[in-house]
């Protein structure tokens, strides 16, 4: 193949490696293509991995690939490590730790250069072993403050903020919680985003306007749902920390007979497909997942590549997404909008030594 293109084998190589093809000329990396196009050549991973002790693959675990959420991220994932020559396998862990550790392990016998883990919860052992390993490692969507990872996830205690600022503004004061799980970052930093909120408008927060989910689920939103309007039937908004949930707590509302705006504003976290399809479309708090995926992508090339470089904590700026399910008290709404929170896409980019 290198003989056909007229350049020496080493630099044919040189350009059918992403990660050197910028070593070689324009006109001599296209000689080599299209003379490899025309033998039906394709590289070898087997052999490189072996020359090189890279498998190029990434290990890629999502906790439920049933959720909307996760495919535009794992799209913009798939999209920026392709440019340097990676390949994700994707492990769906059900949210089981059982089943996560098999993933793992699995993953790491296939000699894997690196894991974006969408998993972290707090005491998984899968986090601690990560971080005793030697292998690159990047949080997607959630963080973990006790470990040395860099990370990449929404700014979810600013957008929850902002959630709350909207049910205010329409003249809402009685407004209940749906919290994520609190072993999971985003159930923590957006129950801390609502408690701020509430607090930054002088209003009170009994414990009967909070429920706790036990995973983000459209059941669990439908038992919590039943769960804080049975404990406080004088709610006039609901606060979600999750689309999911949201859409569950749709269906208690619908139980008792209630009207969505009219009786009970509800607002969702995620922004994730299909959510404005709803009836009525659903208020949100949405955040960039393709970005969300390019840039953990990103950190974990520079992670694999450049093993010295420092750690960083990446949060995405949210935006207010205002649609049908909220308006005033005893009103409908239909209007539609999105409402930035932050100028730029990224709120805050934290780096550690």
């Amino acid at each position: 193949m290198a003989t056909a293109a007229g350049v020496h084998p080493a630099t044919a190589s040189r350009a059918l490696n992403p990660e050197t093809r910028l070593l070689v000329s324009e006109d001599t990396a296209r000689r080599v293509s299209e003379a490899a196009d025309r033998l039906g050549y394709r590289p070898n991973p087997v052999a490189r991995s072996l020359r090189t002790r890279r498998s190029h693959s990434i290990g890629v675990l999502i906790p439920d690939l049933n959720n909307p959420l996760f495919p535009p991220i794992v799209r913009g994932l798939e999209d920026r490590l392709a440019t340097r020559g990676y390949v994700a396998l994707l492990g769906n862990t059900d949210a089981d730790l059982a089943k996560e550790q098999l993933v793992f392990d699995q993953m790491r016998a296939r000699h894997v250069d690196g894991f974006v883990l969408a998993t972290a919860i707090a005491g998984s052992p899968i986090i601690a072993q990560a971080a005793e390993s030697d292998l690159p490692v990047v949080l997607m969507n959630r963080t973990a403050q006790d470990y040395p990872f860099s990370s990449v996830s929404a700014d979810s205690e600013a957008g929850e903020r902002a959630a709350v600022a909207h049910m205010v503004a329409l003249g809402h004061t009685r407004i209940g919680h749906i919290a994520g799980p609190q072993d999971i970052s985003t159930g923590v930093e957006r129950l801390r985003g609502f408690r701020a909120g509430m607090a930054a408008h002088h209003l009170p927060v009994g414990d009967d306007q909070i429920v706790y989910a036990a995973g983000y689920s459209m059941e669990e939103g439908l038992r919590c749902g039943r769960e804080l309007l049975a404990a406080r039937g004088d709610l006039t908004a609901i606060v979600v920390a999750n689309d999911l949930l949201a859409v569950g707590c749709y269906g208690a509302l619908d139980e008792l007979g209630l009207d969505c705006p009219k009786d009970v504003s509800i607002i969702g976290f995620n922004d994730m497909p299909f959510i404005d399809r709803l009836r009525p479309p659903l208020s949100t708090v949405r955040f960039p997942h393709y970005q969300l995926g390019t840039e953990a992508a990103t950190l974990l090339i520079e992670r694999i590549e450049t093993p010295d470089s420092p750690l960083k904590i990446l949060f995405l700026a949210p935006e207010l997404v205002v649609r049908g399910s909220t308006a005033p008290p005893g009103t409908a709404s239909e209007a539609g909008s999105a409402v930035p929170l932050h100028r730029g896409a990224t709120a805050a980019r934290r780096g550690r030594g």
